[in-house]
């Protein structure tokens, strides 16, 4: 049966419409039906004489003529070798002590929401411990009724939950404050995965310890050898925070928190605590008590903006990007990325002239609450300048704002929680230059 009849390509071309593209219908149609026949095999091998070598068609591939490898010679599976340059990445001056690094995921190759576990982002303060999963406990103590020591078995007894959900550091975006100043998405948006997170409510241990009723935060400490810590609210705690061991269906990664972390769904990275040993419920943050680890945002008067722990709306262009160049002309699939730490992507607008105009995007795929949300475009591409911009909005009506909005309300002294709208530059070549524009 073909892929589409005269209804449905009539539908398409509409969806096409929609999206502000000036193509008109009957021009649509005729794209998709010819794009169609192409891919189906009607198009000539002449058509592509740059293309044809020894391996492609009509000729037969040498490994259609030979057998492959064993399946049991690699028993856990690993990338095929053509995919080496999809790996994380550091910027040497940004963090050059390797046990202090942070490494970016490479948002420019990746598909769909999940990120796979091997390119989550990395940030440790002191490197990554080797703990055995058979000697490591969960202290829970302070203002509970019933203290208690958990070995992994015991948490794993629990009933558990499985939730995909963003994680992204804080400083995300941060070196962008007062212009642009990497040229790649790895690096300026690279901070920032997606993944099913599995394990035990926090409120499911804290029922069975029992809080006390003056205790309103949980300081949460890492076994890492910065002891990292981060204070709480009891609200979030008992909310949707999940004590995780498992990460896309398999134990945690070492550089993930093995075998145990945090997640506060939606919040700074730094606050889901890796390699998590200790719980302690109080009545006030602790840094009020102690010099622990607290994180603050510098405002424009020299003000600091204190608990600002949820990831504003925000989101950007993937494909076109610095990495991922346009080759030739013709149409594309104009793709991004949307999240927000309030809640789930309501539309995401896409602008081609730098904000002048917007045009509403398709959103791709499931949309989840505080977890990314893939949108995309499709347009034609004729050799013109575009500076490419994404503005999302998410479910309580917050809209991403301008880089000019957000300096007038914060400065430009932090390096957290920059937000702003991002824009690339296409050139007529089809290159791709990161750019900011107020």
């Amino acid at each position: 049966m073909a892929w589409f009849d005269d209804k449905e390509e009539f539908y398409l071309a509409q969806q096409l419409e929609k999206e502000g593209n000036s193509l008109d219908i009957s021009s649509r149609r005729h794209f998709i039906k010819n794009s169609l026949s192409f891919l189906a095999g009607s198009a000539s091998i002449a058509a592509l004489p740059n293309t044809v070598n020894a391996q492609t068609p009509p000729n037969i591939p040498k490994w259609t003529r030979s057998l492959g490898r064993g399946v049991v010679s690699v028993p856990y599976g690993q990338p095929s070798k053509y995919q080496k340059n999809t790996v994380r990445r550091t910027v040497p001056w940004l963090t050059a002590d390797s046990i202090s690094a942070v490494s970016m995921t490479p948002l420019q190759d990746l598909k769909g929401i999940i990120t796979p576990n091997g390119l989550v982002f990395e940030r440790y303060h002191a490197g990554v411990p080797d703990i055995n999963p058979d000697q490591h406990r969960l202290i829970i103590h302070g203002l509970v009724e019933r203290p208690r020591i958990f070995t992994m078995d015991d948490l794993k007894r629990f009933p558990s939950v499985s939730e995909i959900k963003f994680l992204e550091c804080p400083a995300n975006g941060g070196m962008e404050w007062k212009g642009p100043q990497m040229q790649g998405l790895q690096f300026t948006h690279g901070m920032l995965s997606c993944c099913e997170w599995s394990g035990v409510k926090l409120s499911t241990l804290l029922q069975e310890v029992g809080v006390k009723s003056e205790g309103k935060w949980v300081l949460a400490e890492g076994a890492d050898g910065a002891a990292m810590a981060r204070s709480i609210p009891l609200e979030k705690a008992l909310e949707d925070t999940i004590v995780v061991y498992a990460q896309n269906g398999e134990a945690l990664r070492p550089e993930q928190g093995y075998p145990l972390r945090l997640l506060n769904p939606g919040w700074e990275g730094n606050t889901s605590i890796k390699w998590l040993r200790r719980l302690e419920i109080g009545d006030k943050p602790w840094y009020m008590r102690e010099e622990t680890s607290k994180y603050t945002d510098l405002m424009a008067d020299g003000k600091a903006r204190k608990f600002s722990f949820v990831q504003e709306c925000n989101s950007v262009i993937t494909s076109p990007c610095p990495e991922k160049p346009w080759k030739k002309h013709g149409w594309y699939e104009l793709e991004g990325l949307a999240w927000s730490g309030n809640g789930t992507i309501k539309a995401v607008d896409v602008s081609i002239d730098g904000g002048v105009k917007w045009q509403p995007a398709q959103i791709k795929g499931v949309v989840l609450s505080k977890a990314l949300t893939r949108f995309s475009l499709p347009f034609k591409w004729q050799g013109q300048p575009l500076l490419l911009q994404s503005r999302a909005i998410d479910n309580t009506g917050y809209v991403q704002p301008t880089l000019a909005q957000l300096r007038e309300q914060r400065g430009m002294n932090s390096i957290y929680h920059k937000n702003a709208i991002h824009t690339w530059q296409v050139t007529a070549d089809g290159s791709v230059n990161n750019v900011q524009l107020s």
